[in-house]
């Protein structure tokens, strides 16, 4: 039995109890408040009402710590060194349509390095969990990306822009790169469960441009904890910074780099 530490504990217990609500929401789709944030970028009530127990649970447990979400935005704290990153519902065109492939997701921030992070799916009870120096887990199984060396072998997940957003002509030409020289290519629609199952070893690896913070903390840090390798697709800034990231095991990151580049 793998014993978390008492950070992991109550960062777990925080995004359970503000996903309570959430199976019963998934149930009753066609009866959700929906309004538009933006061109195919929903919010529902569901996301506000996790995402406010969420800054109730996680204020509660560490006062003085920053907070930033996707529907809130960047709420400053007494404690400049710590912030929670979080994203109530990563996911949420899939929770529209009745997809249960979504998750909450909280990582803690510390001086800039992020030092924990929990990714949930309320619907099939999937946890993923990490702490710095400590490992990733898959409820109570460690994690470990996967072993395979050659990008012929390997499956990679990758997200695309929809309506509205910019970068769809880069994204043509990064599929075409990659998807000539692997097994497949996978479309999940959340960055959250995407970096997880690269961690977990389900997927060889990822890329994607014009991310935000909160779809990727928690799962930068399963990842390196997986064994894997996190960076920017252009430069050395992180992507927390940037927004693109690319996520492989160590043997594929350099490979897929090097085809990602010749899309420029």
């Amino acid at each position: 039995m793998v014993i978390q530490s008492a950070l992991i504990q109550a960062m777990v217990a925080a995004i359970r109890k503000a996903c309570k609500g959430v199976s019963r929401d998934f149930g009753e789709i066609t009866e959700l408040q929906v309004s538009r944030k933006g061109p195919g970028d929903f919010v529902t009530a569901a996301d506000k009402r996790v995402e406010a127990a969420l800054f109730e649970e996680l204020t509660r447990l560490r006062p003085g710590y920053g907070f930033l979400g996707e529907e809130q935005g960047l709420r400053e704290g007494t404690d400049k060194t710590h912030r929670w990153i979080v994203d109530p519902i990563d996911g949420t065109t899939n929770f529209m349509h009745g997809i249960p492939v979504f998750a909450c997701t909280v990582a803690l921030e510390r001086d800039g390095e992020i030092v924990a992070g929990v990714t949930y799916n309320p619907i099939t009870n999937d946890l993923y969990w990490a702490e710095k120096g400590k490992g990733a887990y898959h409820n109570d199984r460690r994690l470990r990306v996967s072993a395979r060396k050659v990008m012929e072998d390997s499956l990679i997940a990758t997200g695309l822009p929809f309506v509205g957003k910019t970068g769809h002509a880069q994204a043509l030409k990064e599929l075409h790169q990659i998807m000539q020289r692997t097994a497949g290519i996978r479309r999940l629609g959340a960055c959250s469960l995407d970096l997880a199952m690269v961690a977990s070893g389900q997927v060889d690896g990822y890329w994607e441009r014009g991310l935000k913070p909160w779809d990727m903390a928690a799962g930068t840090l399963l990842i390196t904890e997986a064994g894997g390798k996190v960076g920017s697709l252009d430069g050395d800034q992180s992507p927390l910074i940037t927004g693109e990231m690319l996520a492989a095991n160590l043997d594929l990151y350099p490979q897929l780099l090097e085809k990602l580049q010749l899309a420029k």
